[in-house]
């Protein structure tokens, strides 16, 4: 049977490899990928899915935070921001998203908040981590399919590295 603190530390780690995934993801993009338009829709940039990525964190970060002192980190705008600037907003809001789930593993489960009225998301620990590491993993496999459909099919290595696989 596994203790509350290993249970605590598994979920913690879980967070911080979504978030490096993610980050390394956005690092490794070819820079002629940021603001060319995407195939189907001539509107939208790789830029705004990265930078989507930490307003969503923010988001969220204020409406189950806010009233627990949580502070979210500033959004960006989606349709400026540069990888440099994507990549430092993304270890903020990591950061402060690890200070949210730290919250509800002290208490069990995210306390209720006024500014939560969507409640469709279960506010245990279990739940609210695996939406956010889904959410994520929906727009890294975004990005890799655009990267595909933009002549810009990311090496083995990089592809690798979404899913944290070790060399033997």
């Amino acid at each position: 049977m596994r203790s509350q603190s290993d249970i605590r530390e598994s979920l913690l780690a879980a967070w911080r490899t979504n978030a490096r995934v993610t980050s390394e993801l956005i690092e490794l993009l070819p820079e002629e990928m940021w603001d060319a338009p995407l195939p189907g829709v001539p509107r939208k940039r790789v830029r705004m899915i990265a930078a989507h990525l930490h307003n969503a964190r923010c988001g969220w970060i204020r409406t189950l935070g806010r009233e627990h002192g949580v502070k979210a980190p500033e959004q960006l705008d989606r349709s400026r921001a540069t990888q440099r600037q994507v990549l430092a907003a993304l270890k903020r809001s990591g950061a402060a998203m690890e200070t949210l789930f730290k919250l509800g593993l002290d208490s069990g489960a995210l306390p209720p908040s006024k500014g939560y009225v969507w409640r469709n998301l279960s506010l245990d620990l279990g739940h609210v981590v695996t939406y956010f590491v889904a959410h994520e993993a929906h727009h890294r496999g975004q990005i890799v399919m655009l990267a595909r459909q933009m002549g810009h099919r990311l090496p083995g290595e990089v592809q690798a590295r979404l899913w944290r696989w070790r060399k033997s």
